[in-house]
């Protein structure tokens, strides 16, 4: 079913040194294919599972536990975590005791996802707390002094969500309240003067629950929280009903899908799909979702939705859609968000091209890419970003400038802490502020010194060798002829799921096929069928693709042949369900 070719690593996968989009193309080593025959062997798992698995680093022993990640197995005694007892402790107190509760929320799917599950769990407890999101261009990321000093005047506890590690002034003035902490941005060397800070990305933590998401953070708290109740002889409310929100988060916030991260999200596309959440399921409706959610559907068609409402719209409108259990008001906000996410691609569009010239200009190669324009909205700066590292595969930063100063987001590549070096040049006086994580941060800058900090910020990262990194390759799982992607192949493969961050889809290629159809469609995407010569045939989309090199060689191909590489998923369409690969690149044959 699988035909793959014994190679050195260093060796061009079927010869393909610079493909259409400059790519080398890396397949499995020898001693990965040993690996993965021996696990053929003892497992009896098909082959191109198998390849995924050894990729992996998982073992023959491991496989079906791998394949079969449970919450059982893989969820961490919250109490790992400093501070996570007396945090819980306090939100009991305060929920049993009818306190005033307040969450103040980032504007972002993670943010939003946090607050849903403190305000849902709240709700069955029979309490109700005020919901504060700050708003992006006025207030910016995190808590501040006037926000916290207003919530505090008005309740006992203040939970802050996926922000307020590094909110000392603004915590302090929250005087007459317990501010209580459940975020995941880098910590500094001291934390606020607060009741708690759960954060295992706290100076003194272990480092190894790293990879969680806030909402993450915060359901391993109410994990805690009923356990607490369930000491004092109380029920506390189902907690696996609530995993849907935080396999969004988690995915939306690009965790990496390891460790219990994959079970959290695995479990959770389960109950989304049960559509149970009146907010998800009017954002999957509005969305075209007519099929059970993947991760592919939280990051690109939920995710970005839900952001819409934090970057150009009303900040809290997507935390309250996801807290919904009004349907007709959801149907609403949920339609509001829609319509903001298409005035948002409209904003990203014009402000990714710009950006991408000025880059361009100063050089792709330098081990910091980035782009400041006048004017140009914080809420589309981060996505930007993105598309810059993706262009040029290095930490990339983009900024709006606005009278005296410039609000802006980076993204990192694999292997660089964009996070840790933002924190410093903060520290060192060259920001406003700034921080975040390793793969993605925020800053605020002062005109007259965005030159220097960014100096400073490329050399930093050039210490880690951002400057020395080449054109990405991609990496392939091996090579199918379009006969073997079958619908039970490619079921089999997500068993190996889910895949995002940390965890990418197995990638196939597709040796000298022929174009037997090919249509732009849309601005610029590209759909074409394909086959071998055998009679098996095979379609493919390729999003954006018309934006590069890939869609105009594949449009007009002449009848020449190539290679043709991406990863397969399953398509439903009026009641057939049929294979599809994602395509994602492309070489001459021969």
């Amino acid at each position: 079913m699988c035909d793959v070719m014994n190679r050195p690593q260093d060796d061009a996968f079927l010869g393909v040194a610079a493909s259409a989009t400059g790519r080398r193309w890396i397949g499995p080593s020898a001693e990965e294919d040993r690996l993965s025959q021996a696990m053929v062997q003892t497992t009896g798992l098909p082959a191109p599972l198998c390849r995924t698995l050894v990729r992996r680093a998982v073992s023959p022993e491991d496989a079906r536990a791998y394949l079969a990640p449970t919450l059982r197995d893989l969820l961490p005694d919250p109490r790992s975590l400093k501070d996570m007892e007396v945090a819980a402790a306090r939100f009991v107190q305060a929920a049993t005791g009818r306190e005033r509760i307040a969450i103040f929320a980032d504007y972002d799917v993670d943010g939003g996802s946090s607050a849903a599950l403190l305000i849902s769990w709240l709700r069955d407890m029979g309490c109700r707390a005020t919901l504060y999101v700050p708003d992006r261009i006025d207030e910016g990321y995190g808590p501040n002094e006037t926000a916290m000093a207003a919530l505090a005047r008005d309740h006992d506890l203040i939970v802050c969500v996926d922000c307020g590690t590094l909110s000392h002034g603004p915590i302090a003035a929250a005087k007459g309240a317990d501010v209580v902490v459940l975020d995941h941005h880098l910590g500094a060397e001291t934390l606020p003067d607060c009741h708690a800070v759960v954060n295992p990305n706290r100076q003194d933590e272990s480092g190894d629950l790293a990879h969680l998401c806030a909402a993450a953070v915060v359901f391993l708290m109410l994990v805690e929280a009923n356990r607490q109740l369930k000491l004092a002889n109380q029920r506390g409310p189902d907690l696996m009903a609530l995993l849907d929100l935080v396999a969004l988060a988690t995915v939306a916030d690009v965790a990496p899908l390891i460790g219990v991260n994959r079970a959290l999200v695995r479990q959770g596309l389960t109950v989304m799909a049960r559509r149970q959440r009146v907010g998800l399921t009017a954002l999957a409706d509005v969305a075209g979702l007519d099929q059970a959610p993947t991760s592919y559907h939280l990051g690109f068609l939920l995710g970005p939705r839900v952001n819409a409402g934090g970057r150009i719209g009303k900040a809290d409108l997507g935390a309250r859609l996801l807290a919904s259990d009004d349907p007709v008001e959801a149907n609403a906000m949920a339609a509001r968000l829609d319509e903001l996410n298409t005035e948002r691609r409209d904003v990203e569009t014009r402000v990714r091209d710009l950006a991408l010239q000025q880059a361009e200009d100063r050089g792709f190669d330098a081990p910091l890419v980035w782009a400041a324009g006048e004017g140009w909205h914080p809420g589309v700066v981060g996505i930007v970003a993105s598309r810059l590292k993706e262009a040029t595969n290095r930490p990339a930063i983009v900024i709006g400038l606005d009278g005296d100063e410039g609000k802006g987001s980076g993204r990192s590549v694999s292997g660089i802490d964009l996070g840790a070096v933002i924190q410093k040049v903060a520290a060192e006086g060259l920001l406003i502020k700034g921080g975040g994580h390793k793969m993605a941060a925020g800053l605020t800058v002062a005109r007259d010194k965005l030159d220097e900090a960014m100096a400073r910020i490329g050399a930093l990262l050039a210490k880690q060798g951002a400057d020395r990194i080449g054109p990405s390759d991609l990496r392939l799982d091996g090579v199918l002829f379009p006969g073997a992607a079958t619908v039970e192949l490619i079921t089999q493969l997500e068993t190996a799921g889910p895949f995002g961050a940390g965890a990418p889809a197995p990638r196939f290629a597709f040796a000298d096929c022929q174009i037997l159809f090919a249509k732009q469609v849309g601005a610029n995407h590209l759909k074409i069928t394909f086959g071998d010569g055998l009679g098996a045939r095979i379609d493919a989309i390729s999003f954006g693709a018309m934006d590069g090199p890939l869609g105009p060689l594949l449009l007009n191909h002449n009848g020449a042949r190539f290679h043709l590489a991406g990863r397969l998923e399953l398509n439903s369409w009026q009641g057939r369900t049929n294979p599809q690969l994602r395509l994602e690149d492309a070489a001459p044959a021969g």
